[in-house]
C-alpha cells in the first residue's frame, strides 16, 4: 500500500489545523464550495443520542468532502474530517445562536460536569476509519461577571458548548478527564492511529511547519 505525504482536511476549525500541525501532518483544507449547505449537515434526528449524532454527522461530513474531492480534480489523498458536541445527559449543547443563548448554556454548565464527544473520520481509498472520543469536564461556579466578559470577547460563537477549552475559560475548569486534544476538536491519540492504518506520514522532524493549503 502506497504511504501518503499529506491528507486533505475537511474542516473550517482553525485548532483541528493547529492539532495536525502538532503532530507532524501535513495537510490541506478541502472547504465547503458555495453552494454547499454545511451547517445543514449537523442538525440533529429527534431523540438522538450525543454518541450517534458525533458518529453520523462526522460521516455525512465526510461523503459531502468525497464528492467536493471528486468535482475538483484534485490529487487523491485521504480525508480527515470531525464533529464535536458537548452533552448534559442526553441533552446536546450545540454552538450559541446568539449572545442570550451563550449565556444560558454557560449557566447551565456552571458548577457541573458534563461530557464531549468528538468523532474523527478518515476515508483512503474504499475504505473509512472511524472513532469517537468521549471526555469529561467540570467547570466551577461561573459568575455572571465572568459570563458578561466572556461572550463580549467572542469566545463562545462557532463553539460546541459556547466555549473553547484552550481559551480563557480554562481557569474555571476545576477537573477534566480524557483527552485534552478532543475537547479541543480533535483527539490526537485516535486521530494518530487512523492515520497510521492508512499509512499517512507523520512528519515528526518538521512538525512546526509542514505547509496548510486552502482549496477554493
Amino acid at each position: 500500500m502506497t504511504a501518503h505525504d499529506f491528507i486533505y482536511l475537511a474542516s473550517q476549525s482553525p485548532r483541528r489545523s493547529q492539532l495536525l500541525r502538532q503532530i507532524g501532518v501535513a495537510h490541506r483544507l478541502l472547504l465547503p464550495d458555495a453552494h454547499e449547505d454545511a451547517e445543514a449537515l449537523e442538525a440533529a434526528l429527534p431523540g438522538e443520542l450525543p454518541r450517534d449524532y458525533v458518529a453520523r454527522v462526522t460521516l455525512r461530513k465526510l461523503r459531502a468532502a468525497r464528492a467536493r474531492l471528486a468535482r475538483s480534480g484534485l490529487p487523491a489523498a485521504p480525508i480527515l474530517c470531525a464533529d464535536t458536541t458537548v452533552a448534559l445527559g442526553r441533552r446536546m449543547l450545540g454552538k450559541p445562536a446568539d449572545a442570550a443563548d451563550a449565556a444560558a448554556t454557560l449557566r447551565t454548565l456552571s458548577g457541573r460536569s458534563h461530557r464531549v464527544l468528538t468523532a474523527v473520520a478518515l476515508s483512503h481509498g474504499r475504505r473509512t476509519l472511524q472513532s469517537t472520543n468521549v471526555s469529561t469536564v467540570r467547570f466551577a461556579v461561573l459568575d455572571d461577571a465572568f459570563i458578561a466578559a466572556y461572550i463580549a470577547a467572542g469566545e463562545p460563537f462557532g463553539k460546541a458548548g459556547a466555549y473553547a477549552v484552550q481559551g480563557a475559560i480554562a481557569g474555571w475548569i476545576e477537573g477534566l478527564s480524557g483527552s485534552h486534544s478532543a475537547i479541543m476538536g480533535l483527539p490526537l491519540f485516535e486521530t494518530t492511529r487512523l492515520l497510521l492504518q492508512a499509512r499517512v506520514k507523520l512528519h515528526l522532524k518538521a512538525s512546526a511547519t509542514p505547509d496548510t493549503e486552502q482549496i477554493t
